[in-house]
């Protein structure tokens, strides 16, 4: 198994729960470890785990030849990585078909609320600093000097390691572009005017990014609904705490009077949702809607063949008005049930048409079945 997401989010400190030992596979005297005893590693009855496998591309090959030797045995390799498997452009060997990928992401809410209801007040501050657990909402006052240290230690050191030809404070200025333009339609061209380079540039630039778990690419639904439809993406910061450290954001109060505070919400609230349903068994697909008319939804999850809808207001008093908008633009794909979301703790379960906080739905996805 591989278990994969961004840096500092826990990979390492869940291993070390399941294995007595952990190879760190960055660091030369644990790889000379490895490299010497694998005949012993590979023999063993226990569990080996590779932290970070992907700075050592040969031990791929040599995984493959393994597995492939005792098919029958499960449970052999933990392979940690901060990279995504389709941004491992050193590796050769996919090892398809003989490794499962799990990804594991900052704490969520749904983590939080395993131990019980969450407060408002620890809701927020999941939102403002984020969910990195050495810097984020259970190390509140670590921020945001915390997340801009992080940020800079990938640009200078870990992207470029990774492939990202650009110069760190190249790297910087993007973050901060991107970071301007969360939860818009994805415009390439625009970026690069404003870095000097081309759009193919910042695309490879948001690719890698993408790779590192810090960014998401939020495809736009595609279908015959008789409407001509946006068909560029939109880019959201995978966590609310490094957004807002690179717009300057130090504490909730003046999170709340910023202009684009409502794209901050929408992005936490889709990200949250999206956890939540990694956290079942079920196949899913992510999307947004937006019509040239501009009838929009904020998320479609589809399930196979089924849809389900999600408008996410920043607001404690949505209007039947919200409600009726949001089914409307839902009934041109077909979608099955509609989340209206908000900051209101009253629900309005409807069946097909719920209104409802962030809490109750992700309680909703965790058991409800799909």
């Amino acid at each position: 198994m591989a278990l994969v997401g961004p840096r500092q989010c826990g990979k390492t400190t869940l291993a070390k729960r399941l294995a007595d030992q952990v190879f760190d596979i960055e660091q030369g005297p644990d790889r000379l470890a490895v490299d010497l005893a694998w005949p012993a590693v590979v023999a063993g009855p226990g569990l080996t785990v590779l932290d970070e496998a992907q700075s050592w591309p040969v031990i791929f090959p040599r995984l493959r030849q393994a597995i492939d030797a005792d098919r029958g045995r499960r449970g052999r390799f933990l392979l940690l990585g901060s990279v995504s498997p389709e941004s491992m452009t050193q590796v050769s060997e996919s090892l398809a078909g003989r490794l499962s990928i799990v990804e594991l992401s900052p704490l969520s809410m749904s983590e939080l609320m395993a131990d019980g209801a969450v407060a408002k007040e620890a809701r927020d501050r999941l939102w403002l600093c984020g969910g990195f657990p050495d810097g984020g909402v259970l190390a509140g006052r670590r921020y945001p000097r915390w997340q801009l240290d992080y940020l800079r230690l990938l640009t200078a050191s870990d992207l470029p390691t990774w492939g990202l030809a650009a110069r760190p404070e190249q790297t910087e200025r993007f973050t901060k572009m991107l970071a301007a333009v969360h939860g818009q339609p994805w415009n390439a061209s625009q970026l690069g005017q404003s870095l000097g380079v081309s759009y193919h540039t910042v695309n490879r630039h948001l690719d890698f990014l993408e790779g590192a778990f810090l960014c998401r690419r939020l495809p736009p639904w595609h279908g015959n609904i008789g409407k001509r439809l946006v068909k560029k993406p939109k880019v959201y910061w995978r966590d609310s705490g490094l957004l807002h450290a690179l717009l300057g954001i130090a504490a909730m109060d003046d999170l709340l009077v910023r202009p684009w505070v409502g794209a901050s919400w929408e992005g936490f609230v889709i990200e949250q949702i999206i956890m939540a349903l990694s956290h079942r068994d079920v196949p899913y697909t992510p999307f947004f809607l937006r019509t040239s008319d501009q009838r929009e939804i904020d998320l479609v999850i589809e399930f196979g063949r089924r849809r389900w809808a999600f408008e996410i207001k920043l607001s404690s008093q949505p209007t039947p008005r919200d409600m009726e908008q949001l089914v409307a633009t839902a009934s041109l794909i077909d979608a099955e049930k509609c989340f209206l979301v908000t900051q209101t703790p009253d629900v309005i379960d409807g069946g097909a048409k719920v209104a409802c906080d962030l809490a109750w739905l992700l309680a909703h996805l965790e058991t409800t079945p799909l």
